[in-house]
């Protein structure tokens, strides 16, 4: 197992290391954007690896397991999401040359919307999401792997030395190699994750059936049917009708608007490559429940409702399962890089929003480019040490950390898209309309959901306050009209803007799956 995980895992290294040696990183586009030199394929991969973690593998097949087919729907919107950012977000960011999103905050309102949403986003990568990343990965690390007994050593210690590891190893790519390297090494761990994530179902189905893998689908389908219902009821764990409400506008600013996920295609080649990868990687987000969903309902025809109280077991048994000891090293490796990809995609945006929007405005306008690469990378530097070392101190609730960081999502999610959507759509909304709108979102969601107990599902919530955003930044900009508005006709000829001709037909595919996968699994 040792071995076969060190191999892959230097595989990936040496790997990343050839395929950048000639590239100049100590420019702002070469460190930040890759070079602004990122295939259709690289972005889809780098994206996917970004978005799928361990809370992933084992968080959405433990709610698989429990709630069925339903939790499908934070999958395929995300292709109708990406839609939209092939069409019409990601072509007017590449036109404006944009290395930043809160960038686009100040050409469209003023300094200081850019200044404090660049601050908002900082604290946010800081304070929760690093630490949260790397010690639930070491957490399902331990679950499925039994790292402290592998090694001797107890299961605190087990712990610590899993999140040393990872975090060491995700900062060196972000650090040293900048987006590029994140971006290529995750090319190889999603071919991994695609090929290892696979292997779980395949294999259980395999087993079911006696050795034909749709005989065992349909045994499992004839054992509990209703776990395939995509339909969820109003008190279930997602709601139908969510779908409607706040979870569009979260995909939207998750896919169109976050500086994490945006920045690779930030970094295409051209508007054709930038387009090719986020439709691809809405594909990929079609065919990603059959890692991260399927394998959960295959854990209840295994263990019925032995796990209910403790769903997140559900996957690590199933691995322990299914999957051949030979094997276990690669998919261990395959796991740490769900890790590392995600970590150190935080980190390379992190430092990217530092160096660009907070120290070359705000401490030395003149800098030049490959200071604020260094800078970069001693941001990236400081926050990986403060995440290792504050990992472990949310030993005590993990699992409750990472809930209380999805319900987060409303106040750092929404305002920013209510903002970003007004933005683009309404040339009379003011920076005041903005700045007003942002805190009071902040403050009603809050209140909401941890203050004053509403029945009400929080996804609903986030619906509710992106229209008392909307609301907010028209009556203030009534009473402070805007006075500026962004000049889209700005064109720093960054990259070729020929569109892919293919974007529409693909798209078109795209909506058209979606779209039967509710119709044939709705009344299941």
């Amino acid at each position: 197992m040792a071995l076969s995980f060190v191999g892959f895992t230097l595989f990936v290294g040496v790997y990343a290391w050839m395929r950048m040696r000639k590239d100049n990183l100590n420019t702002q586009d070469g460190y930040f954007l890759g070079g602004r030199s990122l295939t259709g394929g690289v972005i889809a991969a780098s994206m996917i690896m970004t978005n799928i973690s361990t809370e992933h593998l084992v968080g959405m097949n433990g709610s698989a397991y429990k709630n069925g087919f339903v939790i499908i729907a934070w999958e395929v919107t995300s292709a109708l999401a990406l839609i939209v950012a092939a069409i019409y977000f990601v072509p007017r960011y590449l036109k404006m040359g944009l290395t930043t999103i809160p960038e686009y905050l100040e050409r469209r309102f003023d300094k200081g919307t850019r200044s404090l949403i660049a601050m908002f986003l900082l604290v946010s990568f800081a304070v929760t999401l690093l630490p949260i990343v790397l010690y639930t990965g070491a957490i399902n690390l331990e679950s499925i792997f039994n790292i402290s007994t592998v090694l001797g050593v107890d299961r605190e210690t087990g712990l610590w030395i899993t999140v040393m590891v990872v975090g060491c190893i995700g900062a060196a790519y972000a650090i040293l190699g900048g987006l590029k390297a994140v971006a290529v090494s995750d090319v190889i761990y999603g071919y991994g994750l695609l090929f290892g994530g696979l292997l779980i179902p395949v294999l259980a189905l395999i087993y079911i059936g006696a050795g034909n893998p749709f005989h065992g689908l349909a045994e499992v389908f004839e054992h509990s049917p209703e776990k395939f219902n995509v339909i969820g009821k109003e008190d279930s764990v997602m709601p139908f009708s969510t779908l409607f409400t706040g979870l569009i506008i979260n995909q939207l600013y998750f896919w169109c608007m976050n500086q994490t996920i945006v920045q690779r295609a930030l970094g295409a080649k051209n508007l054709k490559e930038a387009q090719k990868g986020l439709l691809y990687t809405g594909m990929l987000k079609i065919l990603v429940p059959f890692i991260i969903v399927l394998p959960g309902v295959i854990g209840y025809y295994y263990f019925q409702e032995t796990y209910y109280d403790n769903q997140d077991m559900v996957y690590p048994e199933l691995v322990k399962r299914v999957l051949p000891p030979p094997l276990w090293g690669l998919f261990a490796a395959v796991i740490v890089g769900a890790v590392l990809s995600t970590f150190n995609a935080v980190l390379n945006s992190a430092s990217t929003i530092f160096s660009i929007d907070i120290y070359k405005r705000l401490i030395k306008k003149d800098a030049p480019e490959q200071t604020l690469v260094s800078m970069g990378r001693v941001v990236a530097t400081l926050l990986a040490i403060s995440a290792i070392i504050a990992a472990p101190f949310v030993a005590n609730a993990p699992e409750g950390l990472y809930q209380l960081l999805q319900e987060l999502n409303g106040i750092f999610f929404i305002p920013i898209a209510s903002i970003m959507i007004g933005g683009f759509f309404f040339k009379s909304i003011s920076a005041q309309g903005a700045k007003v709108a942002l805190f009071t979102g902040l403050a009603f969601y809050v209140c909401c959901t941890f203050i004053f107990e509403i029945d009400l599902h929080f996804v609903h919530i986030w619906g509710i306050e992106f229209l008392l955003n909307m609301a907010v930044m028209m009556i203030v900009s009534r009473f402070y009209p805007a006075k500026t508005t962004v000049d889209e006709s700005i064109n720093r000829d960054a990259v070729p803007m020929e569109g892919w001709r293919y974007t529409r037909p693909f798209a078109a595919v795209l909506v058209a799956i979606t779209l039967i996968i509710y119709l044939l699994l709705g009344n299941v």
